[in-house]
């Protein structure tokens, strides 16, 4: 689709995350590249009687006017970005959430600035001021930092603003595999995307919860693939939510022994472990 001699797409997902997730597969483009306009938050309905789709529109950026044919090496980023994307999709069907384009070689050599800009500093003072309203109408006694999450970024990628709640007894606000904890950052995702007037990508977390849990996760899958490396035999990892199956995928993506793919359907897939030929 092209949208004012620009390509665009619209995609769908159980939730916009979701959805700019797949979008930006289908456009094999980085976050960075693309505006993204919500068209529809969707809806989750009433024990899952009237849920609705979220959907979304990525347009990707035009290209500066200093530089208006890419680079070799950028070209081949992109082919490389498009190949891996199909031969994931080919090998196994991946939830959106895991999907993960890699950003063109160019941009991977290049350091990223993790100071927080204008945009960021903006963001954290509206996601501050709407998540300690809402906790407080919860009747939490917490407190809530805007921190850049430098162990929550993915490699060669910026660390992203981190909403970090802290207070007594929040364990209710994690629930059960972190479920409960997703619920409240969608929420707030969407209600400082409200106040802002644009889409606003934040990470809620409660006493550096998501950060523990991250190192632990990497802690594991590189544990489990010396293993299986040593025995030459596939290892299936617990049921795990996407986002931290996704962490699986990311630690051992260039391991030299082993690979993973996503087995099962909802709350039962997992990640296999298994042994490169």
């Amino acid at each position: 689709m092209e949208s004012r001699g620009r390509r665009s797409v619209v995609a769908s997902g159980k939730t916009v995350e979701d959805a700019t997730v797949n979008g930006l597969a289908m456009l094999a483009a980085r976050r960075d590249q693309v505006d993204i306009e919500v068209l529809n938050p969707g809806s989750r309905g009433l024990l899952g009687i009237g849920a609705e789709n979220a959907r979304v529109q990525l347009v990707v950026k035009a290209p500066p006017p200093a530089s208006p044919q890419p680079s070799r090496s950028q070209a081949q980023g992109e082919q490389v970005v498009a190949a891996s994307a199909s031969g994931r999709a080919a090998a196994e069907p991946m939830a959106p959430e895991e999907v993960m384009p890699e950003p063109p070689a160019a941009a991977r050599a290049a350091p990223q600035d993790t100071t927080p800009d204008a945009a960021s500093a903006e963001a954290g003072q509206v996601g501050r001021e709407t998540l300690t309203d809402l906790l407080q109408r919860m009747g939490f006694q917490a407190t809530v930092e805007a921190i850049i999450g430098h162990d929550l970024g993915d490699e060669d990628q910026p660390p992203p603003l981190v909403l970090n709640i802290r207070g007594e007894d929040l364990g209710i606000l994690i629930g059960r595999r972190g479920e409960t904890l997703g619920d409240l950052q969608y929420l707030i995702r969407l209600m400082i995307s409200h106040r802002l007037k644009h889409w606003i990508d934040v990470v809620v977390d409660v006493e550096s919860y998501r950060s523990r849990r991250r190192h632990a996760l990497e802690s594991l899958a590189t544990r489990v693939a010396e293993r299986v490396a040593a025995s030459g035999r596939s290892q299936a990892l617990e049921p795990m939510p996407a986002y931290e199956r996704r962490v699986v995928h990311m630690t051992l993506r260039n391991h030299p022994q082993v690979t993973t793919l996503s087995v099962g359907v909802g709350e039962k897939r997992k990640v296999t472990i298994i042994p490169r030929k």
